[in-house]
């Protein structure tokens, strides 16, 4: 077999294979391994000069093997693959050299031995593990004999008797029977249904009894009485060959429809709408309002079922002033006092109005947001949302039942980033529950979760999907109006225990689409074991690679590329590193709540760090306490040692359970919570919680008329990858979009090998036509990348350009490129859109900005509180630039978009708009845009921070109709450009600073001066007619520098 075979390497990744040949260093070095590309065949990768001929091995119809070598070179055949490999080590066979020296695998890591007093995973031996060739009898044996000791540790007191000897005669017999029938390729298993249908006799019998007479209540129920629901008595009587499982599925579906349309009868009688049980009493908040100087108390009444907000001078007092939710402008929140919050309100007078609050604390200023929020919401006019709640939710429930409530977990109660109470009762739209070590069945857990999400809402959520693979299980739950709103459901699960065979860890894993967004969810249980660090990085990589979510078209993409958010949760299992003598010192640090030394020791943020596992996700700041491990029944006790018969073990305090996501580039999504629970102890994990607000695209229709609207157009030019590889092959670019009627590929690329070992490849400018050039539509639109090599259509490298970038005429992108969750290298280019003109629909979103410097409150010279619009400098959304995470890891995002050279005077078709005027009685779109959409409000910010002078444009190329080159990194020809930033559009301070990596060019003039405008471009010229520099009063910008205008984009 092929797999025995030393050369044989499996589904190794490619880079993986590069490196163990370099290591090799020997011509005539191969390894064979799995294609990535091509489902069932091989690739043959041969090291020659220190660089990776790789070649493919394709089956043909009689499933016979070749290599497509050398042309000229006729193809030979071959039944297995040693055969093959045996040939080729003969010369001349149309390879770059016949293979000469096979590369062994690396030695496995240690599979997880944990000993508890779980049943066996491994199937006891009574033979030599030498013995390498076992027998099938053999092999039967062992699993009966597995089956049998499990079975003695099972509670059978009430298990009749006679099921106890099927049971027994069944693992002892029939099983090694069934074993051998499946053998001899028959998967029908009689053993195993004769002992179903004996168990289940008197159940079978009872269904077929109980069946009809639900169908009647059922029809009794039925609103719309239509005839011919279910089945008829003398259907369900004559189906006596009906299988027990279809049987079980069609009891259990009545009872679910049964309960369903029972609770919509009553809630219908008695008008209730499903809506917020705390909705009938509206929160109020008491604030401190400033208005002259004194600072008053206020009370802010927020009634969402009327879409109101009162101001109240006293809690009891007169009701009499409020503003509407549409006249409700904006919620700007102040970054340097975490408790200030500008309401922008409207008059009736269409008099723009800010009154300055000051919560008590920092979460009642994020409720009073977030009920906001739900308001305006509530009394949208959209027919559609555009943003969303989502809650996630992992718990290792310790192979033991929930408790009475779970409450607290659904309302983030704990501790860490929580909710305040006067928001714990807003419903999510979708909750996304993991759990690992799971003993309830699906159906069990299904209604403790909705009867829990009942009590607290008085909503039935609709499940969407549930995954279980053994005791790991993934269940999504909607509210009922976004049940239509959701498709493309997908569900899937990846083992990776004992040889990948066992699914006692694995993952589950389920995605779908939310109207025009997409959405993946993974729940994965990782290798336990503080010393098992390296294996958790495999689980990791073997749950990326082979869990089958999302779109199939997306096949080149791994699921960190696949959906445009991707939340990753469960028992990760990382632990934090430090010796086991140091157990009482953690347990004290986490009893003073000095959490920041234990989380830089912590082995996910070490392996983040490095690049390892989990490439560009974000983790909220965690400021709770380790999750794990407790002693049962109490929180206030770490039970981390652990007596064994080889001594004792130590688990110490971890942050094992864990929730990440990684989103496509400029996309809102925001964390708001993120915490554990204090009072849910029936298991030695603390369930973790985290919700976040995320916004979503609509199923596009366009408001203009087909006949009069524009083309559209997505021209990628100077694109530029660097390829950490020493394969010698050519490369091409396929561009994936839902807004692209098809895949587009490039011409093969132009290499070059740099001195690193990697290969620079250019490639030449692409135009890309959309399905629709609305900008409402495309602006929300991302292109997905593959670098791919054509002769072997594998990947070596995926990334992601969002075309919101592109929004203000032209921008430079620097991609990181991934494959298989490693960096593979960069892609570097320059990206314009061509839009239609058309009038952009504010997101609900935007209607919560942060302020970045707070300077005061602004005022009028006749006193009145006017609102003087903050210039876009002060104005940001943090969800852009990742300001929520905290920590010093997990910073570079892949991806960084920079404003074109040249670009910030003119705009673009579509986009012009009147700067605000300060004071003027209107909301002021300019100010209010987001600046992280479009690098158009970017140069408004960087215009600022300067004296107002008109930007010089750069000197126009000497060819009038040639496009402004786009300078791309690493490029000795090119202007040189500074260091890639880890985050896009990171706001600036008040003061310039110089570009990373030192400055470029004169600085930027200060005071009131202008800045020299560069001489304009001619012709050749001869340098003894050059003017002396001291003819001139102001001498020119130097060619060679960049202009000023230049400066101030890059920067």
């Amino acid at each position: 077999m092929a797999s025995l075979q030393p050369w044989y390497h499996g589904t190794i990744t490619r880079s993986r294979t590069e490196d163990l040949l370099t290591k090799a260093d020997r011509d005539g070095s191969f390894i064979l391994r799995s294609s990535e590309s091509i489902l069932g065949a091989y690739a043959l990768c041969v090291l020659y000069q220190k660089c990776v001929y790789t070649y493919r091995i394709l089956p043909n119809e009689d499933r016979k093997l070749s290599v497509q070598a050398s042309e000229g070179v006729p193809n030979r055949f071959f039944s297995v693959l040693s055969n093959l490999v045996e040939a080729y080590y003969s010369p001349n066979m149309g390879l770059v050299t016949h293979l000469q020296h096979p590369v062994p695998k690396e030695e496995e890591l240690d599979d997880e031995s944990e000993q508890n007093t779980q049943p066996p995973q491994l199937p006891p031996r009574n033979f030599q593990v030498s013995d390498v060739k076992e027998s099938h009898e053999q092999t039967c044996l062992a699993l009966s004999e597995t089956y049998l000791q499990r079975l003695q540790m099972v509670d059978l007191s009430a298990v009749p008797d006679e099921h106890q000897r099927a049971l027994q005669e069944y693992f002892s017999t029939s099983l090694v029977l069934d074993a051998a029938q499946v053998h001899s390729g028959n998967p029908s298993m009689p053993g195993l249904k004769k002992l179903t249908l004996g168990l289940c006799r008197n159940l079978n019998n009872e269904i077929s009894r109980i069946v009809p007479t639900l169908e009647a209540f059922q029809k009794v129920l039925d609103q719309q009485m239509s005839p011919g629901i279910g089945r008829s008595r003398s259907q369900v009587s004559a189906d006596r060959v009906q299988s027990m499982s279809l049987k079980l599925e069609q009891l259990t579906k009545l009872l679910d429809s049964i309960e369903e349309k029972a609770k919509s009868s009553v809630f219908e009688t008695v008008g209730f709408d499903g809506g917020c049980k705390r909705s009938l009493i509206p929160p109020t908040f008491e604030v401190k309002s400033e208005s002259l100087g004194i600072s008053t108390k206020m009370y802010l009444k927020v009634d969402v079922e009327t879409g109101r907000l009162y101001f109240k001078k006293s809690k009891d007092g007169a009701e009499d002033k409020f503003f509407l939710q549409n006249k409700i402008l904006q919620l700007i929140k102040s970054q340097k006092m975490p408790a200030k919050l500008v309401i922008v309100v409207e008059t009736d007078r269409e008099k723009i109005l800010k009154k300055d609050v000051i919560f008590f604390d920092t979460k009642k200023r994020e409720g009073f947001c977030q009920l906001l929020q739900q308001l305006k919401n509530k009394h949208s006019a959209k027919p559609e949302p555009d943003m969303i709640t989502v809650f996630v939710g992992t718990w290792n429930m310790g192979n033991a039942g929930p408790p009475h409530s779970i409450k607290s977990w659904f309302q983030c109660n704990g501790q860490g980033k929580t909710r305040d109470d006067t928001a714990d009762h807003i419903p999510h739209d979708m909750y996304v529950i993991g759990t690992q070590e799971d003993p309830l069945g699906e159906r069990e857990w299904i209604d403790a979760v909705k009867n829990a999400l009942r009590l607290i809402t008085d909503i039935s959520f609709k499940l969407v999907a549930i995954q279980t693979l053994w005791n790991i299980r993934i269940m999504v739950l909607a509210k009922p109006e976004h049940e239509n709103r959701i498709s493309h459901i997908f569900s899937d699960s990846v083992k990776t225990g004992i040889a990948n065979r066992l699914g006692n860890k694995g993952a589950v894993g389920v995605s779908f689409m939310f109207k025009g967004t997409s959405f993946g969810f993974v729940n994965s249980h990782l290798t336990s074991g503080s010393e098992k660090k390296l294996r958790r990085n495999q689980n990791y990589v073997s749950i990326l690679r082979f869990l089958n979510l999302g779109d199939k078209k997306l096949n080149p993409f791994d699921i960190t590329n696949r959906f445009t958010h991707l939340f990753w949760l469960g028992d990760l299992n990382y632990r934090i590193e430090l010796p086991s003598t140091e157990a009482e010192t953690i347990v004290s640090k986490i009893k003073q709540q000095q959490y920041q030394e234990l989380l830089g020791k912590d082995q996910l943020n070490m392996e983040r760090d490095e690049g390892k596992v989990f490439l560009h996700f974000d983790e909220e700041d965690i400021s709770f306490a380790p999750t794990y491990r407790f002693e049962r029944d109490t929180r206030e006790k770490y039970a981390y040692t652990k007596a064994k018969a080889t001594g004792t073990k130590y688990n110490l305090p971890s942050w094992c359970d864990r929730i990440l996501r990684k989103s496509y580039p400029l996309v809102h999504v925001v964390c708001q919570s993120y915490g554990c629970t204090n009072d849910i102890m029936t298991s030695d994990h603390s369930p973790v919680f985290a919700t976040f607000e995320v916004g979503v695209a609509s199923q596009f229709v366009s408001k203009q008329d087909p006949s009069s609207a524009s083309d559209g157009g997505i021209k990628l030019m100077n694109c530029v990858a660097t390829l950490f590889t020493k394969s010698k092959t050519r490369f091409f670019i396929e561009y994936h979009s839902s807004c692209l009627e098809k895949i587009v590929k490039t011409s093969e690329g132009e290499n070059t090998e740099l001195k690193n070992g990697s290969i620079k490849v250019r490639f030449g400018e692409v135009q890309l036509k959309p399905i629709i050039s609305d900008p409402e539509y495309l602006l929300d639109q991302h292109i997905l990348i593959c670098v791919k090599s054509t002769d072997f259509d594998e990947s070596y490298g995926e990334g992601c350009v969002a075309l919101r970038a592109a929004e203000a005429c032209g921008t430079e992108f620097h991609v990181t490129l991934t494959h298989h969750g490693e960096r593979t290298g960069t892609l570097t280019g320059g990206i314009q859109l061509h839009l239609a003109e058309c009038k952009q629909t504010e997101k609900l979103y935007d209607f919560i900005k942060v302020e970045k410097d707070d300077h005061g409150s602004s005022k009028s010279k006749t006193g009145d509180n006017k609102f003087i619009l903050p210039h876009a400098l002060e104005i940001t959304n943090p969800s852009y630039m990742g300001v929520g995470i905290k920590c010093g890891y997990a910073t570079d995002k892949g991806w960084s978009y920079t404003p074109k050279a040249g670009s910030i005077s003119p705009k673009c078709p579509g986009h012009d708009q009147a700067p605000s005027t300060p004071g003027e009685n209107k909301t002021g779109t300019e100010m209010f845009d987001n600046p992280l959409y479009a690098s158009r409000a970017t140069h408004g910010r960087k215009e600022q921070e300067s004296p107002r002078w008109d930007p010089p444009t750069p000197p126009p190329p000497s060819d009038p109709g040639a496009p402004v080159p786009v300078v791309v990194d690493g490029d000795p020809e090119r202007p040189p450009k500074p260091s890639p930033r880890n985050r896009s559009f990171v706001c600036p301070s008040s003061e310039s600073k110089p570009p990373p990596g030192g400055s470029a060019g004169p600085k930027r003039p200060v005071g009131g001066a202008r800045p020299p405008r560069p001489a304009k471009r001619q012709g050749p010229l001869d340098p003894l007619l050059l003017p002396k520099p001291r003819e001139h009063a102001i001498p020119p910008a130097r060619p060679s520098q960049p202009s000023s205008a230049y400066r101030l984009a890059r920067e």
